[in-house]
C-alpha cells in the first residue's frame, strides 16, 4: 500500500523553517560589543581590522575588555558574533585574550590541531548563515603538539595509539606541503601550512561558505600565533 508524504515533508519544511526564524530572532537580539561601545563590523574587512586592533593591545598588555559582567542580561538574550576562530584546543590559546574580545564576540570552534572536519564546518556554517560573523580566522601556534606528532607519525612511519590517527590524518596534507621543501622549521612551516588549507576549505565549501564568500558577505584566512609574544601574523 503507498502512502502519500507530501502533507509530511511540507510539515517538516514548516517547521524547519519555523525553528530556523526562531534562531535568527534570537541570534539577532541587542548585545553589547566588548567595553568599547563600538557598532558590530558591517563588512569582513571591518571585522577582521578588529581583530588586529585587540591582537595589538593583548601584545601591549593593554586590553579594554576586563569587566566581563558589562551587558551580561544582553547576552542572555541571544548572541551576535562578528567573527569565528577555529582554534587549537591548547590550553595556551585562548582567542578571547588574544584578540581583546568580550564574551559573545567570537564564535570559536576548537579542535587539536586547528583543522576542519565535518563537524567544523557546520558550526561555520551556523556562524556565518544564522549568526552572521564576518570573518573565519583558522588559528595556528608555535609550538604546536598536534603538528608535531603528526611530523613525527610520518617520519616514523608509524601511527599513534587510540583516536590519535584521526587528528594526523587530518594535519598530514599540510605536512607533505612543506616536506618537499626541506623548510629549516619543519614544525612552525607546517604549521602556518595547515592554517592556511584549512582556511581554503572554509572559504570554498559547498554551498553555505563558498557562497558567501562569492558575494563578499564573509572572509577567510589563516594566521599563526606566536604563543612567546602573544602575536598573531596572518598568512
Amino acid at each position: 500500500m503507498c502512502t502519500d508524504n507530501s502533507n509530511e515533508t511540507i510539515s517538516r519544511r514548516g517547521l524547519f523553517a519555523g525553528g530556523l526564524a526562531l534562531t535568527l530572532a534570537g541570534a539577532s537580539a541587542p548585545q553589547a560589543f566588548a567595553q568599547s561601545n563600538d557598532a558590530p563590523p558591517a563588512t569582513p574587512a571591518d571585522a577582521l581590522e578588529r581583530l588586529i586592533a585587540g591582537n595589538a593591545r593583548y601584545v601591549a598588555n593593554a586590553p579594554i575588555n576586563t569587566d566581563h559582567s558589562v551587558a551580561r542580561s544582553a547576552r542572555a538574550l541571544g548572541q551576535q558574533p562578528f567573527a569565528a576562530i577555529v582554534a587549537c584546543a591548547d590550553s595556551r590559546v585562548v582567542p578571547e585574550l588574544i584578540f581583546d574580545q568580550g564574551p559573545g564576540d567570537l564564535f570559536v570552534v576548537r579542535v587539536a590541531g586547528n583543522f576542519i572536519n565535518d563537524d567544523g564546518l557546520a558550526s561555520l556554517e551556523f556562524g556565518a548563515a544564522v549568526l552572521g560573523v564576518k570573518t573565519i580566522i583558522v588559528l595556528g601556534h608555535t609550538s604546536c603538539g598536534a603538528v608535531d606528532a603528526t611530523i613525527k607519525s610520518i617520519q616514523d612511519k608509524a601511527l599513534p595509539p587510540g583516536h590519535l590517527p584521526h587528528l594526523v590524518n587530518a594535519i598530514r596534507p599540510a605536512v607533505y606541503d612543506v616536506m618537499d621543501g626541506n623548510p629549516t622549521d619543519l614544525l612552525a612551516a607546517a604549521t602556518a601550512r595547515n592554517a592556511v588549507l584549512n582556511a581554503e576549505r572554509a572559504a570554498t565549501a559547498d554551498p553555505i561558505l563558498s557562497e558567501m564568500h562569492a558575494s563578499g558577505k564573509i572572509s577567510s584566512v589563516g594566521g599563526v600565533y606566536d604563543i612567546a609574544t602573544g602575536k598573531v601574523s596572518l598568512l
